[in-house]
């Protein structure tokens, strides 16, 4: 486990809790140390301060999660800012959840927990995508869950684990009508802070990347009052 934090007093904090709970755990002080630690351990988790003298935490997730090896590996966003937007963005990035500070410990080792329970996408890879989970075609976008790659008109998609998510589900099901509740709950699961202009966000940004004409979208759909789905086959 990785933990990316330039606060000595957190950092130790965190390290020594975590490794009291039986995890290994490698710290990063900085930006280009945690680019370095991440290749040579290729972590199970990373515990990623926002804020970062020299590279900031959003930076080091979007090379994070480029990389070829481990680029799925769970991302756990610690952040002083309680602002609704910083919080998103981080979401939407890749992050795949987040702490404020302050923080108890606890409550940091559940979601550590929470996180590892999550099936990864290169952990699919190696042993075959579960029963009713494949690759997905409609129209010109291709989805393969298990390598986690996304095609439209064959050129590749550069999506975030997210917003590969929601596409996925909605392309897997054309037609089929997903309230902005029920996306929460199938995508974001116990992440109670996501809220439902998140979806909206995410959904924007999904169509930025797949449609020809935003304005005029053609595969993920609004349902006024309702929600979205993807086009009719």
């Amino acid at each position: 486990m990785l933990v990316v934090e330039d606060e000595d007093a957190i950092a130790e904090a965190v390290r020594a809790r975590l490794q009291s709970e039986g995890y290994d755990v490698v710290v990063a002080s900085d930006g280009p140390e945690a680019i370095r630690r991440h290749a040579e351990h290729r972590p199970d988790l990373v515990v990623l301060d926002l804020m970062l003298p020299g590279l900031d935490g959003l930076t080091i997730l979007k090379v994070l999660r480029r990389e070829p090896l481990n680029g799925d590996v769970p991302v756990l966003l610690l952040t002083a800012r309680r602002e609704e937007t910083d919080k998103v963005l981080g979401l939407e990035t890749g992050a795949d959840d987040y702490l404020t500070k302050p923080f108890g410990v606890r409550e940091l080792v559940a979601r550590v927990r929470a996180l590892l329970r999550r099936p990864r996408a290169s952990q699919l890879a190696a042993g075959g995508a579960s029963p009713g989970v494949g690759p997905v075609t409609a129209g010109p976008l291709k989805l393969d869950p298990a390598r986690r790659q996304a095609l439209i008109d064959g050129r590749p998609i550069d999506l975030t684990p997210h917003e590969f998510d929601v596409l996925y589900l909605l392309a897997s099901h054309p037609g089929i009508v997903f309230t902005r509740e029920k996306l929460l709950e199938r995508v974001w699961t116990n992440d109670t802070h996501v809220t439902e202009r998140s979806v909206d966000t995410l959904v924007k940004r999904v169509r930025q990347k797949i449609e020809a004409d935003t304005r005029d979208p053609q595969l993920v759909l609004t349902v006024w009052g309702t929600g979205y789905k993807f086009a009719d086959a």
